[in-house]
């Protein structure tokens, strides 16, 4: 069982942007900051870092950053596309806040 939940749609979005900009993987790590205490941090990545968790995706991997696993335990990633634009939503349930924007949450 994996850390986190990817939806088909969150690995098919995935693969698109590695194959779009030639990289590895999608590294998602949450930073200090924003309005609720924490923001989620998206790279592109060639390689896993020395911890970090790997997950598999059709054509690439997704990775978690090892220092933020403890926070993504049990998370679901997708990929919403709407009519004023499209992100990744992360349904997260050790979150106990969250910003308006949806890039920010508390722990």
């Amino acid at each position: 069982m994996s850390v986190v939940f990817l939806t088909e749609s969150a690995k098919e979005h995935m693969s698109q942007m590695l194959e779009e900009h030639q990289r590895n993987a999608v590294k998602l790590a949450l930073q200090g900051g924003g309005c609720a205490g924490f923001k989620y941090d998206w790279t592109l990545e060639d390689a896993p870092g020395k911890d970090d968790e790997v997950i598999d995706l059709p054509n690439g991997k997704f990775l978690i950053d090892s220092m933020s696993i403890m926070y993504l335990i049990g998370s679901t990633v997708d990929y919403k596309k709407e009519v004023f634009g499209s992100y990744f939503d992360i349904r997260n349930p050790a979150s106990t806040s969250s910003c308006g924007c949806g890039e920010s949450v508390g722990f």
